[in-house]
């Protein structure tokens, strides 16, 4: 006790560490949930509200968004929405029958999947800038899942089949939502999702080559090698005419992109551009007669809104295991992409979005989606950017999108019934060579190694095996990083910089001097029992480098989240064995549930408060000039 005093005397007063009562489990446990659940703490806005009134409206606001932005709205930003609207809606009409022709689904689907969703996520979406519709990746992905052989045997079970795991996808996807389990969706990282967009548009280009050389024998499969072993087997299929209006399209299409590129203003070129092919492309097939030429068309587009389809939901147990993997994969890669393009333009403008917000919206849309002939919609990354760029300033581009895909679908479908199947395959082409991001996956090659690495084994594993299993083994390696993270935590040695009181990592900091008879060492993540080994060794190592002897270790926490009764018996198996060799171990600033766990497990009380510390200048100048008259009990 004695030397307790000393010691206590020795640090100014407010300085020491408190040693509060550890909290009961039920407080501790609802403390964790809030933070793993509500980390933005959503409710607190509603709770400081003064009277139930403006309670109920603010809950109406946060759960249903148009309540918040509907009553601020004017006409100028109407002004706005409509442009953005109308050129959106341009985009939406080649891209919703490309798409659903990559899907191998008729492709009216693809217009009714660009009028319904919309009208869903302006209600219940928190983004002002994100556009909805179909994706590339998805349509394939959902083809590649359920097969050709089914496609041709019956192509009406293959259709409702797609329904169906577009109303699986967006039960999975309400189901994150309102049980805000976005954290799933984190395992998809930016370098997994950078090299899956890359390998799909790789697959996705090769594929479009069997309608821009109107090859009518073509591999079922997906993967690079199959794929032009199919365009170079068929030669004799080629079609000279095919190829020559598949070039014409294409060049005219990347001309408009160069030209938004160079002059950013004239974005609506580049918007404008795939409509105008399918306008050039119906033109030129009706009048010239293309069908007689080699050159194929979409076929007949009824006119009318998009039929029921709840009555077409098949949960034959013989596809259930198709479906739900179509559904939970395609769910997940929608959202992971929908997210994240919503998130990278809501940073331009200084706006934010809600996640779980985001899941909820998508996933009603898709079962909205389902009941009313749909397939998969997200927030599709070239929609986005152009409805940005138009000036879009709320969800309501999206209801004017809905508004003229519903003309389009009462009054011009037939209209695009003659576009031909290579104008189709030269948007795609034109569409999938804008997602092949060079520049970042060299940005990673830069910066980091191991995501470079996770980035090509997605990119290679889709472009050479397939699309789920690249990205399976992309996500594998993105989780071996983060265990290699946890079961090899960082540890450093701290040295003092020179006429101050801060200490700071000796390699990282030439100039910070070691002290003689000190290892003061910090921990950087928790410790439990899956680097509790690795955390012992790791400190004895340190001591049995040291040139001179060791008095004292200082072990600095403040990087320690957590602990289990794994790690507290690793840091008393190490104490033990400094205790054998004289060296005196000290704690230094464990955060409030170390310290909380350190008491329960009567670890403070066998190594004494007065070796546990604020900071590492107090444990110094205590060690320095009293702990050294101190003598710990084994």
């Amino acid at each position: 006790m004695e030397s307790v005093d000393r010691t206590n005397s020795s640090i100014p007063k407010g300085r020491g560490v408190n040693f509060l009562p550890p909290r009961n489990f039920f407080l501790k446990f609802s403390a964790k949930c809030k933070e793993t659940f509500f980390p933005d703490d959503p409710f607190k806005p509603i709770s400081q509200e003064p009277n139930g009134l403006m309670k109920t409206k603010k809950t109406l606001q946060y759960f249903v968004p148009i309540f918040e932005w509907l009553p601020k709205y004017n006409l100028q930003k109407l002004r706005y929405d409509v442009l953005a609207g109308i050129t959106i809606t341009s985009l939406a009409v080649p891209q919703g029958i490309s798409y659903a022709n990559l899907a191998g689904i008729p492709p009216i689907i693809g217009l009714y999947s660009s009028f319904v969703p919309p009208f869903v996520y302006a209600v219940l979406g928190s983004s002002n800038t994100l556009a909805v519709g179909t994706v590339a990746a998805c349509s394939l992905l959902i083809a590649e899942t359920f097969g050709e052989d089914l496609l041709k045997t019956d192509p009406n079970l293959y259709l409702h089949l797609i329904f169906t795991s577009a109303f699986v996808t967006g039960v999975f996807q309400f189901a994150l939502g309102f049980f805000r389990l976005g954290m799933l969706v984190d395992f998809l990282s930016h370098s997994t999702i950078t090299g899956f967009m890359g390998g799909t548009a790789i697959i996705i280009l090769l594929q479009q080559l069997k309608g821009i050389f109107g090859i009518v024998h073509f591999t079922h499969k997906t993967d690079v090698v199959s794929v032009l072993h199919s365009v170079f087997s068929h030669r004799d299929e080629w079609k000279w005419q095919s190829a020559l209006a598949g070039a014409c399209f294409l060049i005219f299409l990347q001309s408009t992109r160069y030209i938004k590129k160079i002059k950013p203003k004239l974005f609506w070129v580049s918007a404008m551009g795939p409509m105008v092919v399918v306008l050039v492309g119906c033109l030129v097939a009706y009048f010239v007669k293309g069908a007689e030429h080699g050159i194929k068309t979409v076929g007949p587009l009824k006119k009318g809104l998009n039929p029921s389809s709840i009555q077409y939901l098949t949960f034959d147990a013989k596809y259930l295991p198709l479906v739900l993997k179509a559904g939970i994969v395609t769910g997940l890669i929608a959202l992971a992409e929908g997210i994240a393009i919503g998130r990278s333009f809501a940073v331009m403008k200084n706006e934010q979005t809600d996640g779980n917000k985001e899941m909820i919206a998508f996933g009603l849309m898709n079962i909205i989606g389902s009941f009313t002939s749909c397939y998969l919609t997200t927030g599709p990354f070239s929609k986005t950017a152009v409805n940005y760029n138009a000036g879009t300033k709320t969800p309501m581009s999206n209801i004017v999108m809905g508004f003229c895909m519903m003309l389009v679908l009462l009054f011009l479908a037939p209209l695009f019934s003659y576009t031909p199947l290579v104008a189709l395959a030269a948007i795609i082409m034109s569409a999938m060579l804008g997602l092949i991001d060079y520049e970042e996956m060299y940005h990673l090659f830069k910066v980091d190694k191991f995501d470079f690495l996770v980035c090509m084994s997605a990119f290679f594993g889709v472009s050479f095996i397939s699309m789920d299993y690249g990205l399976i083994i992309s996500v594998g390696f993105s989780v071996l990083r983060a265990l290699l993270y946890v079961a090899r935590p960082s540890t450093c040695k701290l040295g003092r910089i020179p006429n101050s009181v801060m200490f700071r990592d000796i390699e990282q900091y030439p100039v910070a001097e070691e002290m003689l008879g000190y290892v003061i060492l910090q921990m950087g993540s928790p410790i439990f029992f899956a680097n509790s080994t690795y955390v012992r060794e790791r400190i004895l190592r340190w001591i049995r480098d040291e040139p001179e002897g060791v008095e004292f270790l200082l072990l600095d926490l403040s990087g320690v989240s957590s602990v289990d009764m794994t790690g507290m018996e690793t840091l008393l198996e190490v104490r033990r064995i400094l205790v054998s060799k004289g060296i005196k171990m000290v704690i230094i600033n464990p955060r409030f549930e170390v310290l909380e766990k350190m008491m329960l497990a009567h670890f403070v009380e066998k190594i004494g408060k007065e070796y546990v510390f604020l900071s590492i200048d107090d444990a110094v100048q205590a060690c320095r000039f009293n702990l050294s008259t101190a003598k710990p009990e084994p």
